[in-house]
């Protein structure tokens, strides 16, 4: 009696911790990205949770057919031998189960990766999301406005985020619109979204990069295509212009609030597009003047010679 109310007690404080939980912001969707990665995720949930039931109805019927029984001291259970069609079901079923697995996450991944389904025909908004310790600029170079901490995007348009980093790796993530990407310093990745609902969502880096990054996030607000040419018009009237200086200060490890303003760094400390390893990529006229070089070179050596 004691254990049946042990374990009546745990469940109803399970359950009570639970119901005060806040929603999963990954299986809320607001747009067709996170819907995938939301579908994908209860599709594994329920694959386990059958996986979980049928082993645990195994070991109930396991337990109850072959608990001990009452038989004589010299008793020797027959020998049975293996069965082919259960050695068979405990292969194959499992491997059935990865394989099916995998084929959904591989064409799920093709899919987030690329433009959003419904969107091919609409023009992406570009937006440059870059970090540093513990901030998020986001560059808007069609607009040319920049905001640090805060991102406003329309609905119904897809966005193009070029992710890169000031310092060291980082991750943008805004779990109800898609899945996260990886933003480093010496080249930059893209990540397709879109938002199907007006509304505000939270995004944050969900990569460890030092001491501030519990609170390294930022809000996203996202709107009509009317609302959000409005805000740029009166961010244009009214924030003040994005200095070089200014910038090198932002970059500067602490936390800030949300900041606005005109132009972006981009013209200033674009990111290094152009760089493979550190080393800037030469242009067809640099490479003519220094293979003419090389050979002016060794015409001189040989005519030394």
């Amino acid at each position: 009696m004691k254990l049946k109310w042990a374990l009546f007690a745990i469940i109803l404080t399970i359950a009570t911790v639970l119901s005060g939980c806040e929603p999963l912001l990954v299986l809320d969707p607001k747009g067709p990205q996170a819907e995938r990665l939301a579908s994908d995720i209860l599709l594994s949930m329920g694959v386990m949770l059958f996986i979980v039931l049928v082993v645990f109805g195994l070991l109930i019927y396991m337990l109850v057919k072959y608990r001990a029984s009452k038989q004589p001291d010299d008793y020797e259970p027959p020998h049975i031998h293996g069965n082919v069609w259960v050695e068979a079901i405990c292969v194959g079923v499992p491997i059935l189960i990865v394989a099916y697995l995998s084929f959904v996450s591989v064409q799920s991944n093709y899919i987030v990766e690329a433009q959003p389904q419904g969107y091919e025909d609409k023009e992406p908004l570009v937006v440059y999301a870059s970090s540093s310790n513990w901030k998020w600029h986001f560059s808007y170079p069609e607009e040319n406005i920049e905001t640090v901490n805060y991102l406003y995007v329309p609905t119904d348009r897809p966005l193009e985020f070029k992710l890169y980093s000031h310092g060291p790796i980082t991750s943008f993530w805004i779990p109800q619109l898609g899945g996260q990407k990886y933003a480093m310093n010496d080249h930059i990745t893209t990540l397709h979204l879109a938002a199907d609902t007006a509304g505000e969502y939270i995004g944050r880096n969900s990569n460890f990069s030092g001491e501030g990054f519990a609170e390294n996030t930022f809000n996203v607000t996202a709107m009509s295509q009317d609302e959000f040419d409005e805000w740029v018009d009166e961010v244009k009237e009214t924030a003040d212009p994005l200095t070089k200086e200014e910038f090198t200060t932002l970059l500067e490890p602490g936390h800030l609030g949300q900041l606005t303003y005109t132009g972006t760094h981009l013209d200033f400390s674009p990111p290094n597009e152009g760089h493979h390893h550190g080393e800037e990529e030469k242009t067809d006229s640099e490479e003519e003047t220094d293979s003419d070089s090389h050979e002016q070179h060794s015409e001189e050596e040989h005519m030394n010679h």
